[in-house]
C-alpha cells in the first residue's frame, strides 16, 4: 500500500513535466524546442513499512485572540504554518510557511498553535512525528 501511494506521489509530481512537454509538442514545437528539466528525486524511507499512516489531524484548536494592534490598523490576512506534530501531539516545531503580510498576526498564529493539541500520525498502532501545514485566517467583521 505506501509502495503504490509512493508510486502515485511520483506520478503526480512529474505529470506537469509530461504535460508541458506534450503542450510543446501539440503546438508544433519541434523536440529540440522543449526545455529538458531535471526530474524531481523522491527517496524512500530506509525501512519501508507495510503499515498503514494515518495523517496528524486537529484535536483542541482554541483560536488566537485578534491583536489590537492589528484590529485598529485594518490590518487582514492568512497566516499558514508548517508544524511538526510530535508523539504526544503536540507541536514540537513551528515555522511560518506563508506570512499574511503583518508580522503581529504572524506572532499571534504562532502562539495560538503552540498551545494546540494534535491527534498525532500514525504508522499502524505507533504514533510518529509528522509536518502538517496550518492555515489560519485573520479577518475583520465588517469590512
Amino acid at each position: 500500500m505506501l509502495a503504490l501511494t509512493r508510486r502515485l506521489v511520483t506520478i503526480i509530481l512529474m505529470l506537469p513535466f509530461l504535460l508541458l512537454g506534450l503542450a510543446a509538442v501539440a503546438h508544433g514545437g519541434q523536440p529540440g524546442d522543449v526545455i529538458q528539466l531535471s526530474p524531481i528525486e523522491i527517496k524512500a524511507p530506509a525501512s519501508p513499512t507495510s503499515q498503514p499512516f494515518v495523517p496528524a489531524a486537529y484535536r483542541e484548536t482554541p483560536l488566537p485572540s485578534y491583536p489590537t494592534a492589528a484590529r485598529e490598523q485594518g490590518l487582514e490576512g492568512v497566516v499558514v504554518l508548517g508544524v511538526l506534530v510530535g508523539v504526544n501531539g503536540r507541536a514540537v516545531e513551528i515555522a511560518v510557511r506563508t506570512s499574511s503580510g503583518a508580522r503581529t498576526l504572524d506572532d499571534a498564529a504562532v502562539d495560538a498553535v503552540t498551545r494546540w493539541r494534535f491527534a498525532p500520525a500514525r504508522e499502524g498502532r505507533k504514533a510518529v512525528e509528522s509536518w502538517v501545514e496550518v492555515p489560519l485566517k485573520f479577518a475583520l467583521r465588517g469590512k
